[in-house]
């Protein structure tokens, strides 16, 4: 019997078989039965009592072996997947690095093609802006120059509308002034003269008459005058009120003409302003949208390598050799094999 308990030995290499086989657990139990019952049991002496304790706490003791001898074995059990978890890992780690170094210079030089296209591209687009630069600035020159020469027309006609309506108004108050002036000295010449012959007709009769109608037609070419004068300074103030309003309407005229040539500079530079934005942006938009489908085909090929790297490593874990697997994964990947694809 063993050291340990005098009743029970596991080899360790037989341990898994002993704990899983009914048949070989059962003889062990069985022997350690067979032991401990042919003890004939004998309370009248002390060596004979010791035995019976002796024997009590050597079943004890292999009942402690066989349960810690269980114990130990799961406890390697339950290791178990750890440590192929962990070779796992480490055969991942070092043929995907060994890959990656396979790989490194085409990898490189993919990406420095991909670096050129998008310069080329960028160069492109730079030389495209440049272009439309110098066309909307020869454009923007031109109407500039268009826009003041038709200025300067425009001051020049004002200029002669104004004039005009000088000459016109002071022509409009001489002919005024020289016709007040014939209507009032034709009517105290017709009416001095009606005053004349009704004098010299009832001269006789009526002096006083005559007297009162002398006073009446001196008071009347008084009032004549006055009311001539005030007609004549009457029609000075309002040709002096139409030239200033012909004068102001003249400016406003010019005002207006200038403020709209003005708004139109100005809402066409805004429309340039605007249409360089959008192109800005348009451009901005494109650059943008380059960066993410490089990022999404990046992310897509990366996406692919790892699920046929997971691919490749259950097909060895199942038993396929690598250069069968590596084929598999590569022929399915491209489509060559009829009913079968990989998930991505």
């Amino acid at each position: 019997m063993s050291e340990i308990t005098d009743l029970v030995v596991i080899e360790k290499t037989n341990a898994l078989a002993v704990f899983t086989n009914q048949e070989q657990l059962d003889p062990l139990i069985e022997a350690i039965e067979k032991e401990a019952r042919s003890l004939v049991p004998d309370l009248s002496t002390k060596k004979g009592r010791d035995a019976i304790a002796s024997m009590a706490h050597k079943v004890a003791r292999s009942k402690t072996y066989i349960d810690n001898a269980g114990k130990d074995l799961v406890a390697e059990l339950k290791a178990l997947p750890k440590q192929i978890d962990e070779s796992r890992r480490l055969v991942r780690e070092r043929l995907d690095a060994l890959k990656d170094e396979v790989r490194r210079p085409l990898t490189e030089w993919e990406a420095e093609q991909e670096r050129i296209k998008a310069e080329e591209a960028m160069n492109a687009m730079h030389a495209e802006a440049l272009v439309m630069n110098e066309n909307i600035d020869l454009q923007r020159a031109i109407q500039y120059e268009s826009d003041h020469e038709m200025a300067l027309l425009m001051n020049e006609k004002i200029d002669r509308e104004r004039e005009e309506a000088r000459q016109k108004a002071e022509q409009a108050k001489r002919e005024h002034e020289e016709r007040i002036k014939r209507e009032a000295e034709e009517k105290v010449r017709r009416e001095a003269d009606e005053a004349a012959k009704r004098e010299i007709e009832a001269a006789a009769a009526r002096e006083r008459e005559a007297t009162l109608a002398k006073e009446r037609a001196e008071r009347e070419a008084k009032e004549l005058a006055e009311k001539a004068e005030r007609d004549r300074i009457e029609a000075e103030q309002r040709a002096e009120r139409e030239k200033k309003e012909a004068a102001e309407k003249a400016e406003r005229d010019k005002q207006q003409a200038i403020a709209e040539e003005q708004r139109k500079a100005h809402e066409e530079a805004e429309r340039i302003k605007r249409e360089n934005e959008q192109k800005e942006q348009a451009r901005l938009a494109e650059e943008k949208r380059i960066k993410d489908e490089e990022a999404r085909r990046a992310a897509d090929k990366e996406h692919r390598k790892t699920i046929n790297n997971k691919a490749l490593q259950d097909l060895i874990a199942a038993g396929v050799p690598e250069e069968c697997a590596k084929l598999c994964i590569t022929e399915i990947a491209k489509g060559n094999i009829t009913a079968i694809s990989i998930n991505y």
